[in-house]
């Protein structure tokens, strides 16, 4: 079987294939070394953990051991491959640094404990602070990393048991911008494309979204089209020069916080040129009058002053947009996490209405994801809306998710909107919520303006939990540690970005006394007594199986139907799309396709915000504008960023990922293949920006906004001139540094968009001073957006463990 080093050709071998066909098998494994695929006890099924693609894989056991994993062949999603993360990361958890018992804080110091003795605590703060406050003074804030079930039981346990409205997920990081657009257009959450929308496009346009190193596998297929005799044009929209600009046909570069104003240049060019689907908009659709009126005002001259993106590349990608016969379009961090991005993505959505191009193969959306289970937290409430894309504004919503839970509707809050993340760190700030239960993930290294955050998690009035494998930066802050189970040792379902539903099977032992966090949660509701209006146990089910059960229940007739599904069904199938109902018991392939919308207004999930402000749209409000449940066309004014560059700050710093590590590295890290091949900190900058700087490749530099400053080796790159970008995966916890001068987010502003409530991290006002000569490259990737102008630099390669077989099917 043929071998290829992963870290260097992280996509691996091009199987092309023509429009229409089905995706070609490649088989992708790895093993420990020394080990044959016969020498294996079991194979497990499960899918990834490390993105959001949802890659399906079977895990390797000898003798009670992960020992390798290998891509399963029929799966929808990846026909058998498996990107660097997949085939490396799984090492990760037998770290001899897993967390195997409860830790609870004694003075100053984190102590080993028993599992009664920590929820006790935990249990005792919680009575006392709903006796003394209410259930104000608590909450959640959840991962898009935890299974469905354990989402949806967090969920139950924080609306239904104790009340309170202050849930959220790590989700409002990486994808609630996403569910926001979709919202703002259809009503309601849920992703209208499908990856089979790559086997059909003959336009592929990704706005923001570095496919290749955010979901390796997804970019792996589009490489192959790529390869066959009738490629799609390939659109990118993003101010690095990723594999996917290399790639494309048109790489519109603009300048960060200017996304709207791009978004309104392309839709000007092709209203005016007449590429639209008139019937379509006249017989699915309504706001098209509005957004024709005002993209007149953004023609291309105009936009490429605002963007600094050149006129004609501007009319060459409208072109390319407008002539499409079926269009793909994809979203990510580089609109979501940017100045008004709930405004941009929803012009990427109307680009979609404006053409008719929904529901046919080909033709779709796909809002991506950044984690495994980021759907799971929208749909099952685990991000604070309500389970089931119900809306809490919609009286008889809440009154039928009481229903399903047996309480009152009063006892379920929705007197307001959930409160997200950003006002929960506010609230905790300002001394009204005094415990915060955070559960895989690493607030003290992910969010904004990390001098803030730490002194809001070390606040001795804070009563912190923290849920996780590891002792990260924020579990140093903790009252109570808790050790969870991971990815393979436990089981549970996850949906992807394109709403594919997965079992992950336990295929090991967790560590020590480490416990599945639905264990944990069960236990944390029965030691807390809650009960349903009829005196009975609020949460009835006891392991995931009948977890998943009681979730179909929820999820039945809500657009996100899962009634149809067991997990029978999922291990003899594989992969299922949602809705999976008696109507579509194989599952669905697209959403809204004839037009048909989740938006009226008595079964949408929402009826909208504001843009600019972020206010709610009023019911009666929503019932005149779409009485019928269209499609919504909402136009969007470009507005400068809240920050901007000045003489003291004169270039623009955005933040994000690299293909080889995944948020805070508490993984990854653990892999010795993903760590070789991104072993620290760099920042990126433009060949003219790094010599006005006097800097060259491999230099020290420090990095520094209003808010404080980062050192990081210097990169330079193709990247646009006036940005300068950090990697934000690197934080403290493997390193002797005290003085916080690594993480991205030290420099990252408390700003965050007023209709997703996400938060902004890709405009922030920077500069940059040379601090030290060095003569070694930056310890940065070349194989990805991160390569060097310099050619002599080594390119990035893996260690001889990092070799993984492919079974070709027939590549070339």
């Amino acid at each position: 079987m043929p071998q290829r080093d992963r870290i260097a050709e992280p996509w691996g071998v091009r199987t092309p294939y023509e429009p229409g066909d089905a995706w070609p098998v490649r088989v992708d494994s790895y093993l420990r070394e020394g080990l044959s695929a016969g020498d294996v006890d079991r194979w497990v099924p499960a899918a990834s953990l490390l993105h959001s693609n949802g890659d399906a894989m079977d895990i390797a056991v000898k003798d009670g051991a992960m020992v390798g994993v290998r891509g399963r062949a029929h799966d929808r999603v990846n026909r058998g491959r498996l990107d660097p993360k997949d085939l490396f990361g799984w090492q990760a958890n037998a770290s001899t640094d897993r967390l195997t018992r409860p830790l609870v804080r004694e003075g100053d110091e984190l102590v080993e404990t028993d599992w009664d003795t920590a929820m006790s605590r935990i249990v005792a703060r919680t009575r006392a602070l709903l006796d003394e406050q209410g259930p104000s003074a608590i909450g959640f804030y959840t991962s898009g990393q935890l299974f469905l079930e354990e989402s949806y039981t967090v969920a139950v346990i924080a609306h239904g048991g104790i009340g309170t409205n202050h849930v959220d997920g790590n989700t409002r990081l990486c994808t609630a911008t996403a569910a926001e657009a979709l919202k703002e257009s259809f009503a309601c959450d849920g992703q209208p494309g499908s990856y089979e929308d790559v086997d059909h496009a003959d336009v592929i346009a990704l706005f923001g979204h570095n496919m290749a190193e955010t979901q390796p596998v997804l970019w792996s297929r589009v490489l192959d089209r790529l390869a066959g005799s009738r490629p799609p044009a390939i659109i990118c929209v993003d101010p690095r020069p990723t594999p996917v600009a290399r790639a494309a046909d048109v790489h519109l570069a603009p300048l960060p916080g200017t996304n709207v104003a791009l978004m309104n240049g392309l839709l000007h060019e092709i209203i005016a040129h007449g590429w639209i689907d008139r019937d379509y908009l006249d017989a699915h659709v309504v706001g098209f009058d509005e957004l024709e009126q005002r993209v007149k005002k953004y023609p291309p001259e105009r936009v490429a002053e605002i963007c600094r993106v050149p006129a004609e590349q501007i009319r060459r990608a409208a072109e390319i947009l407008g002539r499409a016969e079926r269009l793909l379009s994809t979203v990510l961090q580089g609109f979501y996490q940017s100045h008004q991005a709930t405004a941009a993505a929803v012009q990427v959505n109307n680009l979609h209405l404006i053409r008719g191009m929904l529901g046919r193969p080909g033709c779709g959306v796909l809002q991506m994801n950044g984690q495994p289970t980021a759907e799971n937290t929208r749909e099952c409430g685990a991000d604070g809306d309500l389970p089931g894309f119900r809306n809490w504004s919609n009286d008889a919503h809440v009154a039928d998710l009481a229903k399903v839970w047996n309480l009152e509707p009063e006892q379920i809050p929705h007197y307001a909107p959930p409160t997200h993340l950003m006002q929960m760190m506010r609230y905790a700030e300002e001394g009204s919520i005094r415990m915060l239960w955070v559960m895989g993930t690493n607030p003290a290294v992910s969010l904004p303006e990390l001098h803030r955050i730490r002194s809001i998690l070390s606040q001795e009035r804070l009563f912190l939990v923290v849920q996780d494998l590891f002792l990260t930066e924020t579990a140093r802050f903790a009252d109570v540690v808790l050790p969870a189970a991971t990815w393979g040792e436990k089981t549970g379902t996850q949906t992807n970005a394109d709403r594919t539903v997965h079992l992950s099977e336990k295929a090991v032992e967790p560590p020590g006394e480490a416990r599945s966090d639905l264990d944990i949660f069960l236990d944390f509701a029965a030691r807390l007594d809650l009960r349903d209006k009829d005196g009975g146990p609020l949460v009835t089910w006891k392991d995931p199986e009948s977890a998943f059960e009681a979730w179909k229940e929820c999820s039945r007739g809500r657009p996100c139907d899962y009634s149809a599904m067991t997990y029978g069904k999922l291990r003899e199938r594989g992969g299922i799309q949602w809705p999976c109902d008696a109507e579509h018991p194989d599952g669905t392939e697209r959403l809204y396709a004839g037009g048909r919308f989740y938006s009226d207004p008595d079964y949408c999930e929402t009826y909208g915000r504001d843009l600019v402000t972020g206010a709610p749209v009023e019911p009666t409000e929503y019932r005149a504008m779409n009485p019928g449940g269209r499609a919504v066309i909402k136009a969007a004014e470009h507005l400068p960023p809240h920050e901007l560059p000045s003489e003291e700050h004169p270039l623009v710093l955005i933040t994000g990922r690299t293909l080889y590590h995944f948020h805070t590295r508490t993984k990854t890290a653990r892999a010795p293949q993903l760590q070789q091949a991104a072993p620290d900190v760099w920042a990126e900058l433009s060949e003219p920006d790094a010599r006005l700087a006097g800097v060259t490749e491999g230099d020290l530099l420090e990095i520094a906004t209003p808010r404080g400053t980062v050192q990081a080796a210097a990169r330079i790159t193709g990247i646009r001139e006036g940005v300068v970008f950090l990697p934000f995966h690197y934080g403290y916890w493997d390193t002797d540094s005290r003085s916080n001068d690594r993480a991205g987010n030290e420099l990252t502003i408390t700003d965050w968009d007023p209709a997703s409530k996400q938060p902004i991290n890709k405009t922030a006002a920077a500069r940059v001073r040379l601090l030290e000569r060095r003569d070694a490259p930056a310890p940065a990737p070349t194989t990805t957006a991160s390569a060097p102008r310099t050619a002599s630099i080594p390119p990035t390669a893996g260690a001889p463990g990092a070799t993984a077989d492919e079974d070709l099917a027939g590549a070339m």
